[in-house]
């Protein structure tokens, strides 16, 4: 293997690290900050969701940091402890964040049912990928190899479907908050922060499964050579 095999491999693994110390930096620094409401997370998700016409929504609490979720199979918005219950900067952001991923549902976003129809194959595929890649390694079977870098892209190909609906996800929820003014334009900057850096985390997954692909590519064609 040559240096720059390697420096994909490093690359891989430094690159979602990055991404995940920037969203911890950045919910730590804002969940410190009370916004002018002193509103919850949980008041700040009824609000937005009452405001689109989904006052039968409920609004859960979870364990966990940073766990936040809206589980469109079962209509429901999930927050973790310091989000339902924080009347912080970073508590409003990642609430209106989840509602706007409600409101993707209700309006039928297309970007949203492309990605919620494709969760469950290529969760499949994903994990089929890397026993693929450590059978073909082991025991030197080619199409193994071939059928690695297939579940790899079909993987990558989700995650890049899926950066549109977390921006657009950002962006509605950015909006209520303004709509509903629940956060005055100082508070904006670091709404825009928390939602920035969550979205990073994304962009980062995308460029360290392409990466990754073209780790099993530069081997598929060492061995294509030999």
């Amino acid at each position: 293997m040559d240096v720059s095999y390697y420096l994909l491999f490093i690359l891989i693994l430094i690159i979602p690290l990055i991404a995940s110390i920037n969203i911890n930096r950045a919910y730590s620094k804002y969940k410190s900050f009370e916004n002018k409401k002193k509103i919850s997370g949980f008041e700040v998700a009824r609000k937005i969701l009452d405001k689109n016409g989904l006052k039968d929504m409920y609004i859960v609490e979870v364990r966990g940091n940073l766990t936040d979720h809206y589980d469109p199979s079962k209509k429901v918005i999930r927050l973790s402890t310091d989000i339902f219950h924080g009347e912080t900067i970073a508590a409003a952001a990642v609430a209106a964040h989840e509602c706007g991923h409600a409101i993707q549902d209700k309006e039928g976003y297309k970007m949203m049912k492309i990605r919620s129809a494709l969760v469950p194959v290529v969760n499949l595929i994903t994990y089929s990928a890397y026993i693929l890649y450590a059978l073909s390694a082991i025991f030197a079977i080619f199409d193994l190899l071939v059928l690695s870098v297939v579940a790899v892209t079909a993987g990558l190909l989700f995650q890049i479907v899926t950066l549109p609906v977390e921006f657009d996800a950002s962006k509605r929820g950015l909006q209520n908050l303004k709509d509903l003014e629940i956060v005055n334009e100082a508070e904006m900057k670091g709404t825009r922060e928390v939602l920035r850096a969550a979205a990073y985390t994304y962009v980062a997954a995308v460029l360290s499964s392409l990466l990754n692909l073209l780790r099993i590519v530069m081997v598929y064609g060492g061995r294509d050579r030999r």
